[in-house]
């Protein structure tokens, strides 16, 4: 029993440790983005900004959130106009700081003509690419030697059609808005190609570490409690943790 109560003590003493070493944090996280359907959307709703609130609002933080486009929310970001932004792929920018913790996956696809070979992750780097500017997936994705960055989804089915690409490279639900604009959608396919886990990335400052260290101590708990769980099914989405 004595044994048993010393180490109860020892083990309070070091998570007291632990959370006087965490920096305080702000009262409120900046968060930008680019609008994705259901995800980030303008208006505050979505899968992605409900993850924020659950992670953030409980241990006092406000999350206000600015929609840009995506390389935009980077530069805010590394300009310290912004505190993160959300959508990034691990270390995928440099002057910023990644978590351990990632808050959801994305499924990565490739779009092109419905009688082209279906490409595999292996496979995808024998063939002309494309992606939006920004994505980098020449990191992510093994073995690529062709692609062009565009500027602006539209376009997209045209620069397929004409054969100026084999395959446009984008998470599911770009590649389902981008299949909306199609005269005749049978006339392409969908093949997905990778699982990439999703990071918030933070401003290299002292605000921005305290947020990290926030955030990751606040996913060390959602996570093992099963709690970001009903968000995930909220928004009809695949809870991107392992059981």
């Amino acid at each position: 029993m004595v044994r048993w109560m010393l180490m109860m003590v020892f083990g309070l003493f070091l998570m007291g440790r632990s959370w006087a070493q965490e920096p305080a944090a702000p009262d409120h996280i900046l968060v930008a983005s680019e609008a994705w359907s259901d995800y980030t959307n303008a208006d505050g709703s979505g899968l992605a900004w409900d993850i924020l609130r659950k992670v953030f609002e409980p241990a006092g933080v406000s999350v206000q959130t600015r929609t840009v486009p995506y390389m935009r929310s980077v530069g805010l970001v590394q300009r310290a106009e912004a505190d993160a932004w959300v959508g990034s792929y691990h270390d995928e920018v440099a002057q910023t700081l990644y978590p351990h913790w990632h808050y959801d996956t994305d499924h990565i696809y490739a779009l092109g003509l419905a009688d082209r070979p279906s490409p595999t992750r292996d496979t995808i780097g024998r063939y002309r690419l494309a992606w939006v500017r920004g994505y980098s997936f020449e990191r992510f994705l093994p073995r690529i030697h062709q692609y062009n960055e565009v500027q602006r989804r539209t376009g997209i089915l045209s620069m397929l059609s004409h054969d100026r690409a084999d395959y446009y490279i984008d998470a599911q639900t770009e590649i389902e808005e981008v299949l909306k604009g199609a005269g005749n959608p049978a006339q392409f396919k969908v093949t997905h190609i990778a699982e990439l886990p999703l990071f918030v990335g933070f401003a290299d400052n002292p605000r921005g570490r305290a947020l990290l260290a926030l955030f990751d101590r606040r996913m060390g708990e959602l996570v093992p409690s099963g709690e970001l769980r009903p968000v995930f099914e909220r928004w009809n989405q695949p809870y991107p943790f392992a059981q």
